[in-house]
């Protein structure tokens, strides 16, 4: 694993955190260009990436972290920032499975962030509920999910933080062929393809979210 974040004691607490919950940290990063090169050097499982860092402080990290997705489509990708970044997110997540995308200040237990890297390490998707917040409200004018309830609004923000339908069944205490149910309904409203894969339905419905 490497990580890059600009913030040096930020990056060396959560280097210290990983390495003590068994993750092998093989280098640190405190700008795009030396993400790349360690990158390049150890071609690791998983790169955790925080978004603005030099030079310019603004989308450094995301713009890295696509070129490794480009370049080294074998990498995890964790997305670690401050900030929510909606077009680029959009056009990283909307590139394949095994990456995620969280807000530091929302990660309120170490449990969580451990989660979500053992997720996306496993070629799961994971994205933070107020992202995908924010992935919704930037939509369409005309909004497709108008036709959805307010239970598959639930549910489809569930999928779309890559939770498999028992995770649905955790969260919102209801069955799982209700939530089977819903899946299907959702799909159908919204002329997504269904299928089994978390990941797949995650990018079903980014694609969505991205459509013109």
């Amino acid at each position: 694993m490497v990580l890059a974040d600009d913030d040096v004691l930020l990056r060396e607490g959560v280097a210290s955190l990983l390495t003590r919950e068994g993750f092998d940290v093989v280098g640190q990063a405190g700008d795009g260009a030396r993400l790349l090169e360690l990158v390049r050097e150890h071609l690791p499982d998983l790169a955790v990436v925080d978004v603005r860092m030099p030079p310019t402080g603004t989308t450094e990290g995301l713009q890295a972290a696509t070129e490794i997705r480009r370049r080294f489509p074998s990498v995890a990708i964790l997305v670690l920032s401050g900030y929510v970044e909606v077009d680029h997110a959009l056009e990283l997540l909307s590139g394949g499975d095994r990456i995620g995308y969280l807000l530091k200040t929302r990660v309120t237990d170490p449990s969580e962030l451990i989660d979500a890297l053992e997720r996306v390490g496993k070629g799961g998707s994971v994205i933070d509920p107020y992202l995908v917040q924010r992935l919704f409200a930037a939509h369409r004018r005309v909004d497709p999910l108008a036709k959805l309830s307010a239970r598959e609004r639930e549910v489809l923000a569930l999928m779309a933080e890559g939770r498999s339908n028992a995770g649905i069944v955790h969260k919102l205490w209801i069955t799982e062929p209700t939530v089977e149910k819903h899946v299907h309904s959702i799909l159908t409203k919204l002329c997504l393809p269904e299928t089994d894969a978390d990941h797949r339905r995650v990018l079903a419905v980014l694609a969505f979210l991205n459509a013109d």
